[in-house]
């Protein structure tokens, strides 16, 4: 008789239960932990008040993203919390055995990105860190996410956390994208179709033709924000693409311990056949390039549409959140949000920050100017995303064009740097979250979109489709 067909969120999470607890939760054993300067300081302390050690040193890998300032290389920093946090987890990978990946080392950046470009990141894993963009690893065929400092300290300890079984989604988009959509475009329009509530209690299983076409570094911008729409996991399934991408990196399996591990990593895809608790399709010639227009995820429109009307809502609830997102976003209700002033334009993030972003970007972007009064940044995701546009002359493009190219971290995403909006500047951002003062000022306002219509932005001084702008159809 054969075995029962399994999705792979199903073969992983099997694979790595520890045991059920008396509560329902499973106890798993998570593969590899990743930490930042952030959420591992309070985590380490508390393993020193309890006398306990790493348990798994070899499995938990380190760098600085969040706070570390982008404008700033040489120590000590202006900012003496940002000095004081990349001091205490230096310490603590000293004395507790972790492998750090310091500015020093040419290998520094964001996790989340550090992650797969190093080869940590692998199919069939679990993978937590205490950040909630850790989603993004799932592009891999990993079940990963985002966890708070007591369950950092928890890995830490045990390599295990406490955990509730999801349910699955599956969510295949099938088709060609239209000439000027991308990744980006794809997981905004997924969003606004479910909500950012809609993945509550969900893994999100991404599939369909478009994305067997995808990059690795497409799959992970839409992995990325499925934290955005509710969901605590998104993944895809390993592929040919996900071995290639994987080949040859530092901690990818070398030799025959290479060709063992692809077979490993096959055998976890999920099955024909298998069950999924929901099933979601779309088309891909339904998506346009979206941008937000309040202060959620969620709340995108297509670059032609207009800006929601409250008058014209269907429920009391949804009718008081677009008033709030409105007030909050100083935007008249259905007016085009084409056209829309910014102040700052942001080209950087987890969700954006890749080399293929800035090489897209550059493209178009070459031989244009920034508009006048606008402020321009454009931070990559890691040192050796920045290495590599600098040795293709990326770096001078946008420099040329008007942008600041700056060092490897977070920046402008969630501005715990110097990063930040001022005032209720409205900023183009290629990041992952509008929500209130997210981006460093209480009254600072986010719109969100493709690093593309980021830089069609930055040009024109407004919110314009980078088709127009740009000629993208003809590119």
């Amino acid at each position: 008789m054969s075995a029962q067909p399994k999705s792979l969120f199903e073969k992983v999470w099997e694979a790595h239960s520890v045991r059920k607890l008396a509560n329902g939760q499973t106890q798993l054993l998570i593969g590899t932990h990743l930490i930042h300067e952030v959420t591992s300081p309070q985590a380490f302390g508390m393993l020193r008040d309890l006398g306990l050690k790493v348990l798994m040193p070899h499995r938990t890998f380190a760098t600085v993203d969040h706070i570390v300032p982008t404008n700033e290389l040489v120590e000590p920093y202006k900012d003496n919390l940002a000095q004081a946090m990349m001091d205490e987890l230096r310490k603590n990978c000293a004395q507790f055995g972790v492998t750090f990946f310091d500015r020093s080392t040419g290998k520094q950046g964001i996790v989340h990105i550090v992650g797969p470009e190093q080869g940590i990141t692998q199919p069939g894993t679990t993978i937590a860190c205490g950040d909630s963009h850790t989603s993004t690893h799932g592009a891999f065929g990993a079940i990963a996410f985002g966890i708070g400092t007591s369950q950092v300290r928890d890995v830490l300890a045990t390599q295990t956390m406490a955990l509730g079984a999801l349910k699955v989604r599956r969510i295949e988009v099938n088709g060609k994208l239209r000439p000027g959509v991308y990744a980006k475009d794809v997981i905004l329009h997924i969003i606004r179709l479910t909500g950012v509530n809609g993945g509550t209690g969900y893994a999100y299983e991404y599939a369909g033709s478009t994305f067997d076409n995808f990059t690795m570094e497409e799959r992970m911008t839409v992995c990325n924000m499925s934290i955005e729409g509710g969901a605590r996991v998104g993944y895809v399934n390993p592929d040919e693409t996900t071995f290639a991408y994987l080949n040859g990196r530092p901690y990818s399996p070398k030799g025959a311990a290479w060709d063992e591990a692809v077979a490993r990593w096959k055998s976890y895809a999920s099955d024909p056949g298998c069950r999924y608790d929901d099933v979601m399709k779309i088309d891909a010639a339904d998506i346009a390039p979206t941008v937000t227009w309040g202060i959620n995820p969620g709340q995108g429109i297509s670059i032609n549409e207009t800006i929601p009307d409250p008058a014209k809502a269907t429920s009391a609830d949804e009718k008081a959140g677009i008033e709030e997102a409105l007030a909050y976003m100083k935007l008249p209700a259905g007016a085009p949000i084409k056209g829309t002033k910014i102040n700052v334009a942001f080209l950087g993030s987890c969700t954006n920050g890749r080399l293929s972003d800035f090489r897209e970007v550059a493209k178009f972007i070459k031989g244009k100017k920034v508009a006048s009064g606008v402020r321009a940044i454009a931070v990559p995701g890691s040192q050796i995303v920045a290495l590599q546009c600098e040795k293709e002359g990326i770096d001078k493009v946008l420099a040329e064009a008007g942008f600041e190219w700056r060092a490897a971290g977070c920046s402008m995403c969630l501005a715990m740097n110097p990063d930040k909006l001022i005032g209720d500047e409205l900023c183009a951002s290629s990041s992952n979250r509008n929500f209130k003062g997210r981006q460093g000022s209480v009254t600072g306002r986010t719109v969100l979109m493709s690093p593309v219509m980021v830089a069609a932005a930055a040009v024109t001084g407004q919110v314009a489709d980078a088709r127009e702008v740009f000629s993208v159809a003809n590119n």
